[in-house]
């Protein structure tokens, strides 16, 4: 790769991976991904924004060498994870005087992690700004939008704000700023419902803070930089929102088709009332999809089977995810089928203590659905439109 600049003296210097599948062994990325570091020359002081995931730190030190960088005082790290601090030992080999710039929690997470001793710190608070000459950079700390430590960094005479992983997304582009809104919207909400939706709150939250800086450019450390800023802070504020849509999603797993032929039934029964639907059999799908799907509806609906005594192992670690991803559905219910026995409905219910969601009368059947069976799937598609018609739904 080759440095691309952002804005006069201000040079995006990281790493794209085309061919990376899997973030943290659990994330699916059917895009690659890109690790965005950032170099800012001010009229006295260079700064680094970010490195890179350790597996590109070569490309990192190219970039650099390729814009004759010699000296770089500050390194400014927003966030102690591997893919952004990686490559923090090997840049302090390349630049031994360089201070590393970052708030109190992240410095002893980087301790932890990297094993960097504490004298190449560089400490600050929230709201204290660094010079670089003729810019000023600006850091306010952002807990919780994603890890504890977490915090942003704007730069204020150009106005561009430095995200870290708030509003960015998995995706390797030749295209250094957003070209293709509806890509780049569907890439975001998936990065959105894997990494960020557990934190909602908080990052509504922080949201104030970043629409009272006025930011001309976001440029994140995953995914395009956003010359129109509103793109992305008008998507944040949906998604974070206490909104709910019209919307039911129905992850499920069938063995002998019985729960297949309940999800299908029920599917027809929320179309006929005039409500949305996403089926996701767990067997084929994509748990980023899925994710992505539980960010705006009111209802989801889990179908399983009966194994020995409980729910399919698909959908116990799909219950789990959601139960980690903490969506803001309102309701809640399960469907499913059994041979002998068991406690699926019990443990899958238990399974959800972090969603604040009202349970609605599960349908479990022995067998094969009978037509008390569809009765029973007609009464919950009525309880689910009852439901949905009490609340704001948009």
């Amino acid at each position: 790769m080759v440095a691309r600049e952002v804005c006069r003296d201000v040079f995006w210097v990281g790493a794209l991976d085309w061919d990376r599948r899997l973030f943290d062994e659990l994330i699916p990325l059917p895009q690659g991904t890109s690790y965005n570091a950032y170099l800012i020359r001010g009229s006295e002081k260079t700064a680094l924004i970010d490195t890179v995931d350790p597996t590109k730190e070569y490309e990192l030190i190219s970039n650099l060498v390729k814009l004759g960088v010699e000296t770089i005082d500050y390194i400014i790290v927003n966030h102690a994870e591997q893919d952004h601090a990686g490559s923090l030992p090997m840049m302090l080999e390349f630049f031994p005087t360089a201070q590393i710039v970052t708030n109190e929690k992240c410095r002893d997470l980087l301790i932890a992690l990297l094993h960097i001793p504490p004298e190449r710190f560089r400490v600050i608070k929230d709201r204290e700004t660094l010079s670089l000459g003729d810019r000023t950079l600006e850091f306010l700390l952002t807990p919780w939008t994603h890890w504890p430590e977490t915090q942003v960094t704007f730069l204020r005479e150009d106005r561009i704000l430095f995200p870290c992983d708030l509003f960015g997304s998995h995706i390797a582009t030749s295209d250094l700023f957003m070209r293709d809104e509806r890509a780049t919207y569907l890439a975001a909400k998936r990065y959105y419902a894997e990494i960020m939706m557990p934190f909602r709150a908080s990052i509504r939250g922080h949201l104030g803070k970043v629409n009272a800086l006025s930011v001309a450019m976001i440029a994140p450390s995953h995914g395009p930089v956003y010359q129109n800023p509103l793109f992305i802070l008008d998507a944040y504020a949906d998604w974070t929102s206490d909104a709910v849509k019209n919307e039911v999603v129905i992850p499920y797993s069938s063995m002998h088709g019985s729960t297949q032929k309940m999800v299908e039934y029920l599917v027809d029964a929320l179309l006929a009332r005039g409500i949305t639907v996403q089926p996701f059999n767990l067997s084929k799908t994509d748990v980023g999809e899925l994710a992505m799907a539980l960010v705006d509806p009111a209802t989801v609906v889990i179908a399983t089977p009966t194994v020995l005594f409980g729910p399919h192992p698909q959908v116990v670690y799909a219950t789990y995810l959601a139960n980690l991803l903490k969506p803001k559905v309102r309701f809640a219910s399960v469907i499913g089928s059994y041979g002998w026995g068991g406690k699926a409905v019990e443990t899958i219910v238990k399974m959800l203590d972090h969603l604040k969601v009202e349970v609605l009368e599960p349908v479990m059947v022995r067998g094969l659905p009978d037509e008390a069976a569809m009765r029973g799937l007609d009464r919950l598609a009525d309880d689910i439109l009852k439901k949905h018609q009490e609340i704001r739904i948009t």
